[in-house]
């Protein structure tokens, strides 16, 4: 294995999924499917050298937060100016925790969330 080539995210609302994603944090949309046979959106966005998939489904169970449950813990961008992007996300309206050290790496790093609840992470 050599790389990540996508990474799938369950969202519930569309509309809110594309604004923060596409449009705040400024994902390019590559493609966007309807699957009826699903009734529930696809849509891929690229993310660097890697897709993010956002699949907007109805009626799913909320993220359990905590307890952490097993599985993905968190998505983590990495950023070249943490304080640069954490007030350009500020000014976009979503909130970062205060901004700490990673305990073994010694880089600044953050969280925010995504509509849904799921814990995103910027890391220099």
């Amino acid at each position: 294995m050599n790389a990540i080539h996508h990474i799938a995210i369950i969202c519930s609302d569309k509309e809110a999924a594309l604004h923060f994603y596409h449009e705040l944090l400024g994902f390019p949309i590559i493609r966007e499917n309807y699957r009826p046979e699903r009734d529930d959106w696809k849509v891929d966005l690229q993310m660097g050298d890697c897709e993010l998939e956002l699949f907007i489904m109805k009626d799913r169970p909320a993220r359990v937060t905590n307890p952490e449950a097993y599985g993905l813990r968190h998505l983590a961008f990495t950023v070249s100016e943490i304080e640069k992007t954490v007030a350009e996300l500020a000014a976009k309206g979503i909130s970062c925790e205060p901004i700490r050290r990673d305990a073994y790496t010694g880089k600044p790093m953050t969280f925010f969330h995504d509509p849904d609840g799921l814990p995103l992470e910027i890391h220099e």
